[in-house]
């Protein structure tokens, strides 16, 4: 029997400190589609400089909602922020277009690559650099993203149709690096991919992270893999933010161990028993 949302719960702990530098801040946002349909109920997260955010849950739970709300392409799908602020550097963004955000240094890389399959690998990077002005520039980035990716090196004169799952999410990625970004909103970047080059794509995401210093904000399902390379991370359900917390708290915490990493002190859980389970979190009004 699961618990109702009126039921009190304990209190998580925050996941952030406040004398972290914050790059974003999203505080207390609801969004709707369509002027009727109610999708983020009252989200607030940050995302410290130089760090890995980890945004967590099932599907339909709001985490793509999330991200597009941050980068503003929400107008495409009929969505809008109607409450709330958005925090970039201490500046509100939320009435800024996607190529403003860019500029800032804000870029997304959507669900499911959307690789231009016509273009080679190369110019499906170079588009990405359509912001920077410098030649000399451009060509040291490009390098740079090789030096990450040497399987798109390897790749580059090939059309993206006929690489791999993995190939491609690496050139999702390494295209937003290309505008030289200081912060990357990751969407699912695990969903179809093996688990070897799941590991390996998360492996660079670190990497850049520790060695460029660009922060990241990652939706994903893979809860697990996710908080092994994430700083903090924020579980959502419902779009509501129900458990925030330190990556290795929540890893470690019994309630996300059972219920959304499907293992109980008794072992693997099967996930349709779920609903017979008394679930302590926490609940926004």
């Amino acid at each position: 029997m699961l618990i109702s949302p009126t039921t009190s719960v304990e209190t998580a702990t925050p996941s952030t400190s406040k004398a972290e530098t914050a790059l974003l801040e999203v505080n207390g946002i609801e969004v709707i589609y369509n002027h009727v349909i109610l999708v983020l109920k009252g989200v607030s997260f940050r995302v410290p400089q130089g760090r890995i955010v980890a945004l967590l849950g099932g599907n339909g739970a709001g985490k793509t909602t999330a991200l597009r709300a941050v980068s503003n392409l929400l107008e495409g799908e009929r969505g809008e922020v109607t409450k709330g602020s958005i925090e970039l550097r201490g500046e509100r963004i939320e009435n800024l277009s996607p190529a403003d955000l860019v500029l800032r240094g804000v870029v997304q890389v959507l669900e499911g690559r959307h690789c231009f399959a016509h273009l080679t690998i190369e110019e499906n990077l170079l588009t990405g650099a359509y912001t920077r002005k410098s030649k000399g520039e451009v060509s040291a980035n490009l390098e740079k993203v090789y030096n990450y990716f040497p399987r798109l090196k390897t790749r580059r004169t090939s059309q993206a149709a006929y690489t791999s799952g993995g190939e491609q999410q690496m050139c999702a990625i390494g295209r937003a690096l290309m505008a030289n970004p200081s912060m990357v909103l990751l969407d699912e970047p695990s969903m179809g991919l093996a688990p070897q080059i799941v590991e390996e794509v998360f492996e660079i995401v670190k990497d850049l992270n520790n060695k460029e210093n660009v922060s990241f904000l990652l939706a994903e399902q893979n809860t697990m893999v996710a908080l092994r390379y994430a700083d903090f991370g924020y579980i959502l359900e419902n779009g509501r933010v129900v458990m925030e917390g330190k990556a290795s708290d929540l890893a470690t915490n019994e309630d996300v161990k059972e219920f959304y990493l499907g293992v109980s002190g008794a072992g693997r859980t099967s996930f349709r028993d779920m609903k017979f389970y008394r679930r302590r979190k926490r609940w926004l009004a």
